[in-house]
């Protein structure tokens, strides 16, 4: 097999993983059943994906590396400020998962499983954002929107922690999307307040 096949093949278990799983829940879905939905055996399944939270990591991953393309464009665009971009970033991810949850309720016993079974995949991506969040810090220093930052990679981590509550669906407690952008909108206010080098995030 090539390895553009492999590629296509990973892709098909892929698909039809996500399908089922979007459709029935992580628990309800079997690697049989979507060995049967690729018109494989369930043998050639493990030859890509050992398990089925394999497949369940796989799935989280595309959706962080798709995130990340929205987020390397706003800190990319040389139109936004430090502050515009710090919004916008904090905006932009609440939206964009409580808009996937909203779309797939099954997904929220994935991410209970992911955090279970895979916290290492959970803390790697909280440094990849971390990294991200200091980035845009070091550039609002730099360019004086913000007051001088002793540490920005300890900043990054408190500003992150601030906002956990908007990242992970298993806090919302079934609040509508404008409640949270109205409480994280006031949070970011303080955040921006605070970190202004004029004391005002206006």
């Amino acid at each position: 097999m090539t390895t553009a096949e492999k590629l296509d093949t990973r892709e098909t278990i892929l698909k039809a993983a996500a399908d089922r799983i979007l459709h029935y829940g992580y628990g309800k879905t079997t690697m049989s059943e979507i060995a049967s939905d690729c018109g494989m055996s369930a043998g050639n399944i493990y030859r890509f994906f050992p398990s089925k939270i394999d497949i369940a990591e796989a799935m989280t991953r595309r959706f962080a590396a798709e995130s990340l393309v929205t987020y390397q464009a706003i800190m990319r665009d040389p139109h936004r400020s430090a502050f515009q971009k710090l919004q916008d970033f904090f905006t932009f991810r609440l939206e964009r998962t409580f808009n996937m949850f909203d779309r797939n309720p099954k997904l929220i016993e994935l991410a209970h499983i992911m955090a279970q079974e895979r916290p290492a995949f959970i803390a790697e991506e909280l440094m990849q954002e971390r990294l991200l969040i200091e980035a845009i810090l070091a550039e609002g220093v730099e360019k004086g929107d913000f007051a001088p930052i002793e540490s920005t990679a300890f900043t990054a981590e408190i500003t992150q922690c601030a906002t956990m509550k908007f990242r992970f669906p298993q806090f919302w407690s079934r609040l509508s999307l404008n409640v949270l952008r109205h409480e994280i909108d006031g949070l970011m206010l303080l955040v921006l307040n605070g970190l202004s080098s004029r004391k005002t995030a206006g």
